[in-house]
């Protein structure tokens, strides 16, 4: 495996759409067509919030992760937040997750800011086993207000 985490490119389009729908497909959430495409169109905008990485082994995209700084006021500093991370099953324990988080890891501390954070869903024992590895759990519960 030869294994590489970088920003995406507008050629990674089709490998990533093809990610993003099948990470969709394991939360049973339809992501394609229009939703994946506005996505697409804010990762490639620079002056869009949302950015993205990519694991590349190989010259084939096994793993994404979209990143975004936000705002700690409490904290009185900014972090990065992983909103989605994504592994191809193919690819899985081989190490790619791991290197996506750190590469967001690192990219936090170049930009100077306090934490890195995400969360997952509480049946998702994989991602949690190699989470609970790389960070600290938290006690904080999460809540959506649907608008």
């Amino acid at each position: 495996m030869a294994l590489t985490v970088r920003p995406i490119t507008d050629h990674d389009f089709f490998p990533w759409y093809d990610l993003y729908v099948a990470y969709g497909k394991f939360y049973e959430t339809e992501l394609e067509g229009d939703r994946a495409v506005l996505v697409w169109s804010w990762l490639i905008d620079p002056n869009h919030e949302t950015e993205a990485l990519v694991a590349e082994d190989d010259g084939k995209l096994v793993g994404v992760a979209h990143i975004r700084e936000f705002a700690r006021p409490l904290a009185g500093e900014r972090g990065l937040y992983l909103d989605d991370l994504f592994v191809d099953p193919d690819a899985r324990n081989s190490g790619v997750g791991a290197a996506l988080i750190t590469e967001v890891k690192n990219i936090a501390a170049e930009r100077h800011l306090g934490v890195v954070r995400w969360i997952t869903d509480e049946n998702n024992e994989t991602a949690q086993h190699l989470y609970n590895k790389l960070a600290n759990r938290t006690a904080w519960v999460t809540y959506d207000l649907v608008v």
